[in-house]
């Protein structure tokens, strides 16, 4: 079984298990609540609407 991020094979059973290796785990963990500068996200408003924004950077 390889890594999906980084295609390496998966050695440890810890690893296969989650199916991600520990490195590139790490990296998805930092970057998990850093929206990308071109990112959109949809609300919901209470009317039903749906509402397009763009994520600022902090």
């Amino acid at each position: 079984m390889n890594c999906p991020v980084c295609n390496r094979p998966l050695k440890s059973a810890k690893s296969i298990s989650k199916g991600i290796g520990p490195v590139c785990e790490r990296k998805l963990e930092k970057l998990k609540d850093n929206a990308d500068e071109n990112q959109l996200k949809m609300e919901l408003k209470e009317d039903g609407k749906n509402v397009l924004q763009r994520i600022s950077q902090a």
